[in-house]
């Protein structure tokens, strides 16, 4: 791909993006799913009310931005409610989340190419993120999930420009990595899963460093003084034993906590019943009274890939598309209305399935390149060298692991929403592979590749409907949430 077509795809990626996020931002005038709690929170911090949330505040203190500015926009007030506690329009709470969450698609774009330098895989990359659905639903609305998202992959992002630069520059970009770190955790707790990412793929660096890493500068070297085929710049990722323990303790140790502990400031001068040490114990607290199965949505942590349980967001009926939207009130019975509205918070299925098998297909290269060997030989002797795509491939499998794992042992209700910080890899690797097989010499794995990005994109608009809440008939709308007979999605 031409710098000057993956700049054409990149923005239309984008506009796609900020077009859909933008596209009937109001259209409900009430609270939708966690608006209940997150907008009102992020409007208690304009009027100075005490409250008491089970997250760390950075979400929230988004929201009060976005209503700040939203509430001195004079084009935005012509629907109002006052159910944070302030005459407000819908679209004043929302807006910020629109606008923040449309450079998501951008991030991922950002890593896949600081990973391999290929901007096929970059594009694939930003595209498949764009078409997915929890991550278009999520910031249409004014809730905190994505933030945990945008801040963790800038940190990773961040963390691999670092590696491509030296000196005064990698120090800059350690920085930024190490605040973009403590802000993803200062959105939920679960933004630690970033960070513990970024430790392990710097530990198995080391763990690999006296085999592999001279034998690959040395061949590199000696590629790249050759005057009839120069190569790229490798990738960051072959640097990063330039990271001492000295550089992971204070700019990934110390910045990320000195940042989270910043951001409570303004939670706990507002609020001065708790501490920072106490209001850390009420937390952990209301999360242990959550319990297991307590809601009609909880979804264990090994149903997610599969999508087996998502959330309805949003449900209302109306007689007809020219009724009044409906934002109060029980649905109609059955046999009175005639189009349904429904925000379900769930992914591109076929991109979730395609995920799933192509994080396992990259676990399994691991496999057959690192443990049958060690099998077959009763002794492990690591790679004398590792290509490119093997480190990808260990990177996105890592960070993948990083963001489940964590999971396995946790007994409170969860729902799929969790899965969000974990699933870009799962895109990421999707993409990887799809990039593969456009290199290949293979027509039939080209075929295979254009095949799977079809049935992303139609399955996208699909199921784009209940992504965005518009009007359904009841057959149209049973076709989506019922799909080849899935009852779980209801």
């Amino acid at each position: 791909m031409t710098k000057k077509w993956f700049w054409i795809g990149i923005t239309g990626v984008f506009l796609l993006s900020l077009a859909l996020r933008f596209w009937g931002l109001g259209r409900f005038n009430t609270f939708v799913f966690d608006e209940v709690y997150y907008a009102k929170f992020g409007n208690n911090y304009l009027t100075h009310t005490p409250f008491f949330d089970g997250h760390p505040p950075l979400g929230k203190l988004i929201i009060a931005l976005g209503i700040w500015i939203g509430s001195h926009v004079p084009f935005w007030q012509g629907e109002v409610n006052g159910l944070t506690g302030s005459i407000l329009s819908p679209l004043s709470y929302r807006w910020l989340n629109a606008f923040s969450g449309s450079f998501i698609p951008l991030i991922v774009a950002g890593i896949a190419y600081q990973l391999s330098y290929r901007r096929s895989f970059a594009f694939l990359a930003g595209l498949f993120t764009a078409c997915d659905g929890i991550f278009l639903v999520e910031s249409r609305y004014a809730l905190i999930n994505q933030y945990i998202v945008i801040f963790g992959l800038l940190g990773q992002w961040f963390l691999l420009l670092a590696l491509a630069n030296q000196r005064q520059q990698r120090r800059f970009w350690l920085v930024l990595s190490g605040i973009a770190f403590g802000a993803s955790c200062a959105s939920k707790w679960n933004g630690l899963c970033y960070l513990l990412g970024a430790y392990f793929i710097w530990i198995l660096a080391w763990a690999m460093h006296r085999v592999k890493y001279v034998t690959v500068r040395q061949e590199y070297k000696f590629s790249a003084t050759s005057a009839i085929n120069p190569l790229p710049p490798l990738p960051p990722l072959q640097n990063l034993t330039q990271l001492n323990i000295f550089h992971i303790l204070f700019y990934l140790g110390i910045i990320p906590v000195v940042i989270y502990s910043l951001i409570w400031i303004p939670h706990l001068q507002l609020d001065t019943r708790y501490g920072f040490i106490e209001v850390h114990k009420q937390i952990l607290a209301f999360h242990e009274r959550l319990g297991g199965n307590i809601h009609p949505y909880c979804a264990a942590w090994y149903t997610w890939p599969l999508m087996i349980r998502p959330m309805a967001y949003f449900y209302a009926t109306a007689r007809s598309v020219k009724d009044p939207l409906p934002v109060m009130g029980p649905p109609l019975p059955e046999n009175a209305f005639k189009v349904v509205y429904d925000v379900h918070a769930m992914g591109n299925p076929f991109l979730w399935w395609f995920g799933v098998v192509a994080v396992l297909f990259l676990a399994g290269m691991l496999v057959s390149q690192f443990v049958i060997p060690w099998v077959r030989q009763k002794r492990f002797y690591p790679p004398t060298a590792l290509s490119v795509d093997t480190w990808i491939i260990l990177y996105l499998v890592l960070n993948y692991a990083a963001n489940i794992l964590p999971w396995v042992t946790v007994t409170r209700c969860l729902f799929i929403y969790h899965y969000m910080t974990g699933v870009v890899f799962a895109f990421l690797a999707t993409a990887w592979l799809v990039d593969q097989c456009f290199r290949s010499y293979y027509k039939e794995l080209r075929a295979i590749g254009v095949t799977i990005i079809f049935m992303i994109l139609v399955a996208f608009i699909f199921w784009m409907p209940i992504y965005l809440g518009l009007p359904l008939s009841s057959e149209d709308y049973q076709h989506r949430i019922t799909w080849m007979g899935i009852k779980t999605w209801i």
